[in-house]
């Protein structure tokens, strides 16, 4: 059954319409990944749900009509009801979830221009235009709102840790490496036993499990690879294949690939035993950044580290490093990563050293 079928079957709405179930087949052959079809698949189908209930052909629609759309958005309780703790749009919806919503209506109506079914997009983007009043910035459908990245505080960071000390070595493990190496979640649990080079202590991340496809390799620490020798042990008593590196070891999906899933509740059951609900899988990535930053990495050695195709995510970090001040509360800080790594692997700060 292909995979367009399937999207169908989850939302009968795109089987209406020719264009939309074209649109996607062409994004799912073009090789984009399953997770970014979906998410696609559903915000088109919300707004095409939303133009049958309005009586309007979404071939013809107007921007009004994609007004009534983002009302709706910017209108629809949360599910999570009463557990929602704060809002950035003004509503119950997420100023990015709204926008991670618009982004396939947007993309849809720039295929049917390029089909020539239309002549302009009515969701428009944000865009330059020198000499326009105003400084020249035109902006977008809805307001994009920009946060900096949370962190947490040493003292929230001490709790963590307290935490994740009396986790099991896989566990502790993979917290080490997602911070020494600035892993996001799906690079984490992607990685392989072939990925590994014990040898310079660096990890091999491939292509196909990165955000933005581009292959990297990276450093880990001498602490954090004591910490991977253990695992290496343990696994062994697991499994002898080859293959995943992290492995799952529940009855019903023992010694087979830890989920993705499963690793953000092992991260959960964390944050909340340590009282510091925030803390996430990208938590990690977030704090390792910010700390290369507040050493004084330049931008694009920064950049490279992460894998951010462009820049502009990586400035983020040196905003909220407060770089600017580093001669008055960065003294110091060279030392910092080697001390998170030694306390996440038990080993003394002093022995613990830098990613080379």
């Amino acid at each position: 059954m292909s995979g367009t079928v399937v999207l169908e079957e989850k939302w009968p709405v795109l089987g209406r319409h020719v264009q939309a179930a074209w649109w996607l087949r062409v994004w799912t052959d073009l090789g984009r990944a399953p997770r970014t079809i979906d998410a696609y698949a559903r915000g088109l189908a919300e707004y095409l749900e939303m133009c049958e209930r309005e009586g309007v052909d979404p071939l013809t629609a107007s921007r009004a009509h994609v007004g009534v759309y983002v009302r709706e958005l910017t209108d629809r309780p949360s599910r999570r009801g009463a557990n929602v703790v704060a809002l950035d749009s003004g509503s119950s919806l997420a100023n990015a979830t709204i926008q991670q919503r618009l982004v396939p209506v947007r993309l849809f109506y720039d295929h049917l221009m390029e089909e020539g079914l239309r002549e302009s997009n009515p969701v428009g983007r944000g865009r330059f235009t020198p000499g326009r009043r105003g400084g020249g910035h035109q902006r977008g459908l809805v307001p994009r709102l920009t946060k900096l990245p949370w962190i947490p505080t040493e003292w929230q960071w001490a709790d963590i840790l307290t935490v994740a000390a009396e986790e099991p070595v896989r566990n502790r493990l993979m917290l080490a490496l997602a911070y020494d190496a600035a892993l996001r979640r799906e690079e984490l649990c992607a990685l392989r036993t072939d990925d590994l080079d014990p040898a310079h202590r660096t990890l091999r991340i491939r292509a196909e499990t990165t955000k933005n496809r581009l292959e990297r390799v990276v450093p880990y620490s001498a602490p954090t690879g004591v910490l991977l020798s253990d695992y290496l042990a343990h696994r062994a008593r697991l499994s002898r294949a080859r293959g995943s590196l992290f492995l799952s070891e529940s009855r019903r999906n023992h010694a087979q690939p830890l989920s993705l899933w499963t690793w953000s509740k092992v991260v959960r059951r964390i944050a909340l035993a340590a009282d510091v609900p925030r803390f996430s899988t990208h938590t990690t990535r977030h704090l390792c950044l910010t700390d290369l930053a507040r050493m004084g990495w330049e931008l694009h050695a920064i950049a490279t580290f992460a894998g951010h195709r462009h820049t502009d995510s990586t400035l983020r970090y040196i905003h909220l490093s407060g770089r600017d001040l580093a001669d008055k509360l960065g003294r110091g800080m060279d030392h910092i990563h080697a001390w998170r790594i030694g306390m996440l692997t038990g080993m003394d700060a002093a022995t613990a050293g830098t990613p080379q």
